[in-house]
């Protein structure tokens, strides 16, 4: 893999994790890899996936393998209207958020706003 593009994987790899909350281990365990290590390994790039593993961790995540590789900047279920309306949509219901039926700060939406777009767009 030419570098920015290990990086870019690397970087989605980890964000899709971290998006769920899931340890390297449960990850590994849900590819029915043997060990943590190997997949660790991917988000270290000191190993790359074969295609067979790389098509697996897309469904996982439910992205496109090139999603994963950087070269497509959305996840296969958004699409440029979902993008919008999802703007939209956290900007008329900025005072209804709620997380554990606690209303969010200003500073925690705008938390969740920078999240989203890191996650999925940036």
């Amino acid at each position: 893999m030419p570098a920015k593009t290990q990086n870019n994987f690397i970087r989605r790899l980890i964000n899709l994790r971290d998006s769920r909350n899931w340890s390297k281990t449960e990850v590994a365990r849900k590819l029915g890899l043997s060990s943590m290590q190997r997949y660790a390994n991917y988000e270290y790039g000191t190993n790359e996936p074969d295609l067979n593993m790389l098509k697996q961790i897309a469904e996982l995540y439910d992205v496109t393998t090139d999603y994963l590789l950087g070269e497509d900047s959305a996840p296969k279920w958004i699409a440029r209207k979902d993008t919008i309306d999802l703007k939209e949509l956290l900007a008329a219901h900025v005072d209804s958020m709620t997380y554990g039926g606690e209303k969010l700060t200003e500073e925690e939406r705008q938390q969740v706003r920078v999240a989203m777009a890191v996650i999925f767009w940036e």
